[in-house]
């Protein structure tokens, strides 16, 4: 018997490929996160903004968006994940560790106290001002 649990993806259970994210898709994300934070899913989910996508499909969009696998530092911030993509797009150096284009931590796990300062400086130097995110509408688009 098929069980769809929250974090599966729809084509898992019908052996179809996975339809990817379109332009469109990918932009309403962008103004979602900017909207309720990095790392909001619920927020996204029950915006009605992205019907058919699961947390984990929008989690590794985010993902490529930003350019790094760790989203920890980010989470909660209402920043253009764009601009850190563009950003970590740029860094290189023997620190700078890979992984299907991501930056991955090459080091051990980040502290609480590493994430939190990271989080902190972020938020400084990447947040939007509140009446910015707090007036994006986000569009209804139709289930895929």
């Amino acid at each position: 018997r098929n069980v769809v649990r929250s974090n599966d993806s729809a084509s898992l259970w019908n052996c179809t490929l996975s339809p990817g994210w379109t332009e469109e898709e990918v932009q309403v994300l962008r103004k979602a996160l900017i909207k309720f934070g990095i790392g909001n899913w619920m927020k996204i989910i029950e915006s009605d903004c992205l019907p058919g996508k699961t947390i984990a499909q929008m989690n590794l969009q985010t993902q490529r968006m930003l350019g790094q696998q760790s989203t920890a530092e980010f989470n909660g911030l209402h920043i253009d994940p764009f601009v850190i993509g563009e950003l970590n797009s740029k860094k290189q150096g023997p620190d700078i560790r890979r992984k299907n284009n991501f930056i991955v931590n090459s080091g051990g796990k980040l502290s609480r106290e590493e994430v939190e300062r990271r989080r902190n400086e972020n938020r400084r130097l990447y947040e939007l001002p509140e009446a910015e995110w707090k007036s994006i509408v986000l569009p209804k688009l139709e289930n895929a």
